[in-house]
């Protein structure tokens, strides 16, 4: 396992998820951590509010690695996309990702990111939200975009980060967030526990 020494601690970092989003985004903020994805079966879309949805599927990730590692800091998310209220999970098959994207045109939608923290019996959990504005775009551009993105692992069937330019019109709050960890509470909340996070970059 990967760790950081300060002081006498030796800080070792855990991401439970297989998400390659999620591994990138800690990556490109100067992070060593190992990645053990959890057998967990998540919650689905209709089992919980949006918010409490994505709160306990992160929760049930963390806790399900940290358990068996309790010396290691261990990072669990969860991305839940709603409208109306309604969660949205990832799509079955592409025509619920066409579906998706028919119904999501022209509004606003949330997107709730859940984050759970554990180092040994001490546990921190926050959700970070940010809206998503989708463009008036057309079936073809459904079509397109699904024929150049890869959807079925991904909340509500798009990624803001691959071709979003086609559908997305504009979002308000953390960019990072959308992707699917925000990466600057994360720090914030690392350094809070004692964790010596890696400076800014300049």
């Amino acid at each position: 396992m990967i760790g950081l020494h300060e002081g006498v601690i030796d800080w070792k970092l855990v991401l439970a998820s297989g998400s390659p989003r999620r591994r990138d985004l800690l990556r490109e903020a100067g992070l060593s951590f190992q990645i053990l994805s959890p057998e967990v079966e998540e919650l689905g879309a209709g089992d919980l509010p949006p918010r409490e949805l994505a709160l306990a599927n992160a929760r049930m990730k963390c806790l399900a690695v940290s358990h068996g590692h309790a010396d290691a800091v261990v990072i669990g998310a969860d991305t839940v996309v709603a409208l109306g209220g309604e969660s949205f999970g990832k799509p079955v098959d592409l025509e619920e990702a066409a579906a998706n994207l028919r119904l999501f045109r022209g509004r606003v939608q949330e997107v709730m990111t859940g984050v759970v923290i554990a180092h040994g019996e001490r546990v921190c959990e926050f959700v970070d939200t940010s809206y998503v504005k989708f463009a008036e775009y057309s079936d073809e551009v459904i079509e397109e975009y699904l024929g150049k993105v890869s959807v079925l692992d991904k909340a509500g069937g798009y990624a803001i980060q691959e071709h979003g330019e086609m559908i997305i019109e504009k979002f308000e709050g953390d960019y990072d967030t959308i992707v699917g960890l925000p990466v600057s509470l994360v720090l914030d909340q690392l350094g809070r526990m004692g964790f010596p996070v890696p400076p800014p970059a300049v």
